[in-house]
């Protein structure tokens, strides 16, 4: 996550995480999850606020309905990149700082 944050983009997360994020100097924006009633992730996949999200479930828990299963199914019914391993956003993240852009001009 702190790669991400280094190449400029927001970070928002629930307010736990946005805690341990903010502990480690990360600028986090927090949100209410799901399960306390809250709608604001909800509507930031929905309508397009959000770009990736990083969601990695947790095998011990036999709850199909936590707020890390609505999120992940919300990024799949609305096209937001989902990565549900952390080697995936590592590799996505690799490419992302290798990879830069550069402006030059054609002469007429």
């Amino acid at each position: 996550i702190e790669r991400f944050y280094q190449l400029g983009f927001n970070i928002e997360a629930t307010e736990g995480t946005a805690k341990l994020l903010k502990n480690k100097g990360i600028r986090t924006h927090g949100m209410k999850t799901i399960s306390e009633g809250s709608d604001v992730i909800t509507n930031a996949l929905r309508q397009g606020h959000i770009a990736y999200v990083i969601n990695t479930s947790d095998r011990s828990s036999t709850n199909n309905m936590t707020d890390g299963y609505h999120i992940r199914k919300l990024c799949t019914q609305n096209n937001v990149t989902l990565f549900t391993a952390l080697d995936t956003a590592r590799v996505v993240v690799d490419v992302l700082e290798e990879t830069t852009l550069t402006i030059s001009t054609i002469d007429a």
